[in-house]
């Protein structure tokens, strides 16, 4: 699903955004993207085994032990490790599989439509809220600064 109409009414309608990959680094996409969600009204919540704690909220080590409901599960990680997510995500009774930009597993999307959920690949939460909602001019959109790929150096 990639149609403005639909994405506007999922992002209006669904609050609680659980981020699977979510990394504790200031300088990767998906913690700028989880930040900006924040600062835009969202509860955000990290899904990642390597860390307690990210952008001052309790990080879970998988979907299934999030205690409270989830809206959008937003998935940072490789497309072919998508499979088991989108069954945590059938499992907990989230409404939206949203697969990041550079993400795009159809089985896993087929499967969680199967089961009820709303299917979003190959795009950016931040970058449609930005485009749907007015925020392009918020910083990293198109300079270069965000990139998926892991750098090499750090500009500091």
């Amino acid at each position: 699903m990639d149609d403005i109409n639909s994405l506007r009414r999922i992002l209006r309608e669904n609050r609680v955004i659980a981020v699977v990959g979510l990394s504790a680094d200031w300088f990767r996409p998906s913690y700028f993207a989880a930040k900006y969600m924040l600062e835009h009204g969202y509860e955000v919540i990290p899904v990642n085994p390597k860390y307690t704690e990210i952008l001052g909220r309790k990080c879970y080590r998988s979907l299934r032990e999030i205690p409270q409901k989830v809206d959008i599960v937003d998935v940072f990680r490789k497309t072919e490790d998508v499979g088991p997510i989108a069954e945590d995500a059938i499992a907990i009774g989230a409404k939206v599989l949203w697969q990041q930009l550079g993400v795009r597993n159809e089985a896993a999307a087929a499967r969680a439509r199967a089961a009820g959920l709303e299917t979003v690949m190959d795009h950016c939460v931040k970058i449609e809220h930005g485009r749907l909602f007015g925020g392009l001019n918020w910083v990293g959109v198109n300079t270069g600064v965000i990139s998926a790929k892991r750098p090499r150096w750090l500009a500091y």
